[in-house]
């Protein structure tokens, strides 16, 4: 999955949240395949295991965690046992997402709405401030976030959804500008339309428009971005906003 050319990672350590299927399974195994090893974090054990197997089969190290990220005792545990395990933090790739509520909001169920930012927002906030200290003993590391283009302009029907990406973007550029000063930089990942079990329905919905206008991805197109932000210099970009969408849909 994902063609990475080389071992441009080796050494590295790398935690992806969400790895169990979709985008986060194809970052694990490629950030694998470029020479780190990698936990592997999600809430399904058995979907991270297969992970897991894929790539130690291949030859690379992982281990598989499971992982609540709503949860800050869960995500602390995942990072204690992941630098416990290989040594150190290097790449955390915030990706586990979630989408409970597509109704409007004058229809939306509440406890639908809060899982939503829970998941898409404190989720990530808690990785992200667990990840600092480790990455500060490395003395530089890399944070990407997995963000939405719903995030940037908004969408009738998904205001959990929106919010929270919105929400991740902002988490985004005010991490850069406090940690520029630690060597570690925080970019956002925009995929667009992925072809994952999130967005199926979703997609379904806004069909025709959507193949009229995208481009529909599998998880492996979104991989070589990934790659890209993971394996950039410490004085690289930060703060950024990384697209694969075609336009503005």
């Amino acid at each position: 999955m994902g063609d990475t050319r080389g071992q441009e990672l080796k050494g590295k350590v790398a935690i992806v949240t969400g790895a169990g299927r979709g985008i986060g399974r194809a970052i694990a195994i490629a950030c694998a395949r470029a020479g780190a090893a990698v936990c592997c974090a999600a809430r399904t054990l058995e979907e991270i295991e297969g992970t897991k197997k894929e790539i130690v089969t291949g030859g690379g190290q992982a281990i598989a965690v499971h992982t609540d990220v709503t949860q800050l005792d869960s995500v602390e545990q995942m990072f204690r046992r992941t630098v416990q395990h290989f040594g150190g933090l290097d790449i955390l790739v915030i990706n586990a997402g979630a989408l409970h509520e597509r109704r409007p909001v004058a229809d939306s169920r509440p406890e639908a709405w809060r899982a939503t930012v829970e998941v898409n927002l404190i989720g990530a906030y808690y990785c992200a401030k667990t990840a600092i200290p480790y990455m500060r003993q490395r003395g530089a590391g890399k944070i990407i976030t997995v963000g939405s283009g719903v995030g940037h302009r908004g969408r009738a029907g998904s205001s959990a959804y929106a919010c929270s990406k919105a929400g991740l973007w902002m988490l985004t550029r005010v991490l850069a500008q406090e940690l520029w000063p630690d060597n570690i930089s925080v970019n956002e990942l925009i995929p667009g339309p992925v072809k994952t079990v999130l967005n199926v329905d979703a997609s379904s919905q806004r069909g025709s428009r959507l193949a009229e206008s995208e481009w529909l991805k599998t998880p492996e197109d979104v991989v070589p971005v990934a790659i890209f932000l993971a394996t950039q210099p410490t004085v690289g970009p930060t703060a950024q906003s990384f697209s694969l969408m075609r336009r503005d849909t």
